[in-house]
């Protein structure tokens, strides 16, 4: 794919020699074929098939058939010049109850994919949990559970067997602060349960779900990491309250996670915070030794900042701008209002701030153990359709993009480990609670046709791919 009138080649973008560059996507979000060849539901599954769950009452059911279109989808990530395409496998599809043998047929499907990808010159990078436990786990209690992590573990043993022959990177949980306080605490996302104190004990069985499979992949001489969503959570003002509320904040959304993963502790603070929901009696001994297995790599996800207060008077919805909330998915600090800035914003409602990207990922680098870092999603939905000729000009995305791989740049400058980019999304697709009314991709999708169509930024992603010049970066 050459360069196209649609584009508008970027300058000073040049990156280290060996910076990946790919796109993502979810499995429950693209596949579709959720009752073929024996995949058996997901919580997903059942939530979005539950009245008043998702936008329009959509589901996944048939998504972008990616499932049947992915020799199709492979050829036109080649066309991009795509690098990796990350991926996740749904665990409803190769292991239906959660538990036993695999099924084949699933393997198979993500064999082929893998294959497919390899003969096009794209790395596969599977992320082995986004977001679709096997109903059948959930019905035995979920992730509030400790023997989901226990299974979550033989899953990822047994399917990484299956595929690590050809596979160099794994990822082993997707934003495991969405599975907990969304799906177990707001109950915006599935299962769709509001009880604080389980949504913090989900948040400690799916890490620790992460300790026991990385363990497991590293002995087997698998590459392994997470993906955290990480924000930078900013005070409304200089009030007391407001520097507490952004402590809290970040505690939640981001140290809960990164301070066991990569530290092996809880932070003391967010403990404290706590206190009257949870005593952490499931925390047991062992267990973050467990969850702090060493990392090959720690995959960030970033898309805006919070802006939070604790003055009521200032008004904020509570819940972190997630429309459709009920309960708060930040238990022991609901009082916290988030606010919206002067920024502009995205069709999701989220403010476009590339610095915080910058901000994050200089943070994990100085504050925690060295660990090399990718961004694992960035991306940006916009009111995305084409015009008369049949063009899908989003220049609205390609200066998203365009500003927050600067930010990347500005990052490796300063001496941040950051090894890759991946762009969310790499096609239009079912976006969780929104249904399909939000569109993230660089190439749109028709749902009645099933039509790809490559938007400007596709294009120009491309091209910033095939024309980077890695010289003044290389060795940082």
């Amino acid at each position: 794919m050459t360069t196209d009138s649609r584009t508008e080649p970027s300058t000073g973008l040049d990156f280290p020699t060996g910076f990946l560059f790919g796109a993502a996507t979810a499995a429950y979000q693209v596949e579709g074929a959720v009752a073929v060849d024996g995949r058996g539901p997901s919580i997903w599954d059942t939530f979005s098939h539950t009245p008043g769950r998702v936008l329009g009452g959509e589901t996944g059911d048939v998504a972008i058939e990616h499932y049947q279109r992915f020799r199709d989808d492979v050829r036109l990530m080649r066309d991009l010049g795509l690098q990796a395409y990350r991926f996740s496998i749904a665990w409803p599809r190769v292991q239906p109850s959660g538990r036993g043998a695999l099924n084949q047929a699933g393997v198979d499907f993500y064999s082929r994919l893998i294959d497919e990808l390899l003969a096009a010159g794209i790395e596969p990078w599977p992320t082995l949990y986004h977001w679709d436990l096997p109903q059948p786990l959930e019905d035995a209690g979920g992730w509030p559970e400790r023997d989901t992590a226990e299974r979550f573990a033989d899953y990822a043993g047994a399917i990484t067997t299956a595929l690590g022959d050809r596979v160099r990177q794994w990822t082993t949980l997707n934003e495991p602060w969405c599975s907990a306080f969304l799906g177990y605490g707001s109950g915006l996302h599935a299962p769709g349960r509001q009880d604080a104190a389980a949504s913090v004990r989900a948040g400690h069985h799916l890490m620790l779900g992460h300790g026991l499979a990385a363990g497991l992949l590293r002995s087997a001489g698998q590459q392994v990491g997470i993906t955290i969503n990480l924000y930078d959570v900013l005070p409304a003002g200089e009030w007391d309250v407001d520097l507490d509320a952004a402590r809290r904040i970040d505690g939640l959304q981001n140290r809960f996670f990164l301070d066991p993963v990569l530290r092996g502790s809880y932070p003391a603070d967010v403990v404290h915070d706590l206190a009257g929901v949870t005593d952490f009696s499931h925390v047991r001994d062992g267990d973050l030794a467990t969850i702090s297995t060493p990392l090959d790599m720690l995959g960030v996800n970033y898309y805006s900042r919070h802006l939070v207060t604790g003055r009521p008077a200032v008004g904020g919805d509570g819940h972190g701008g997630e429309a459709g909330s009920g309960a708060s998915p930040w238990p022991g600090s609901e009082h916290v209002g988030f606010v919206k800035g002067d920024l502009p914003v995205t069709a999701m409602g989220w403010e476009i701030y590339a610095a915080g990207l910058t901000e994050v990922l200089e943070r994990v680098a100085e504050e925690y153990p060295p660990v090399p870092l990718y961004v694992t999603e960035n991306g940006a939905a916009f009111a995305d359709e084409p015009d008369p000729d049949g063009l899908v000009r989003d220049a609205e995305r390609v200066s998203y993009l365009d500003g927050h791989l600067r930010a990347c740049r500005t990052a490796i400058e300063a001496g941040v480990p950051l090894r890759g980019y991946f762009c969310w999304s790499l096609f239009d697709n079912f976006e969780w609670s929104w249904g399909y009314s939000r569109r993230f991709g660089l190439v749109h999708v028709d749902y009645e046709t099933q039509k790809r169509t490559p938007k400007s930024s596709a294009f120009w992603y491309g091209d910033l791919i095939r024309g980077r010049q890695g010289a003044s970066l290389t060795g940082h």
